[in-house]
């Protein structure tokens, strides 16, 4: 098995290769404006570094977010063209979920990232390996009762200290730990879902109001 990981929901582009017993390559950089422009070469790094070529790649690994549209898409179709290209599985995996496996918590806790627009991507946790609820996208005013007391990670958490007092690191996803953890559920013979983005709401861009339609003649 030769895993290659890569996760661009967060502002972090990151990628790893796993050889289903350990990560064996890594590199994680912080742009959230870069995703595009950074994935492919974060890509030939890891590779490089490993000293292995795409086509020893088994299956790819990809974050399903949730996370803002543009760079979301980013990653999933890299995957996906992978997929395609080499002949192999392409295998989703919950942002959010990495996140919590890389927290390694034992007790129920919440993960938290950036939704922007002052709200926050979130889930809640029974331990780093077990989500319990649906991931979600809300104001963190709006979900203090139900976070209330429970330690969190993530950046969303970091932001809003008043929602989550006792935030902490990790901020952002790494493509270790979604291989990790992929690495870990496809042992045990969990088939993971298909490569499906979680677009949990409308993405930023709008068509303008006064958009003119010019019909040719």
């Amino acid at each position: 098995m030769l895993l290659l990981a890569l996760d661009t929901a967060t502002p972090a582009v990151t990628v790893a290769l796993h050889d289903g017993e350990a990560v064996i390559a890594s590199s994680s950089q912080v742009d959230a404006r870069r995703h595009g422009e950074l994935l492919l070469p974060a890509v030939d790094h890891v590779l490089t570094g490993a000293g292995l070529t795409l086509d020893a790649v088994t299956g790819i690994v990809v974050g399903i977010g949730p996370g803002p549209y543009t760079g979301l898409r980013v990653g999933l179709m890299t995957a996906d063209t992978f997929g395609l290209a080499l002949g192999v599985p392409v295998h989703g995996v919950c942002t959010l979920d990495g996140l919590a496996y890389a927290a390694d918590l034992d007790g129920p806790f919440v993960v938290a990232t950036d939704a922007r627009r002052k709200e926050v991507y979130w889930a809640r946790y029974a331990d780093s390996r077990t989500r319990v609820t649906d991931p979600a996208v809300d104001r963190p005013a709006d979900i203090a009762d139900e976070v209330a007391g429970l330690p969190a990670v993530g950046a969303g958490a970091l932001l809003y200290p008043d929602t989550f007092p006792s935030a902490h690191e990790p901020q952002h996803v790494s493509a270790a730990a979604l291989a990790s953890l992929a690495a870990e559920r496809l042992a045990a013979g969990v088939e993971l879902p298909e490569p499906r983005p979680l677009y949990l709401r409308r993405p930023d861009a709008q068509v303008p109001k006064n958009y003119k339609v010019v019909t040719p003649k």
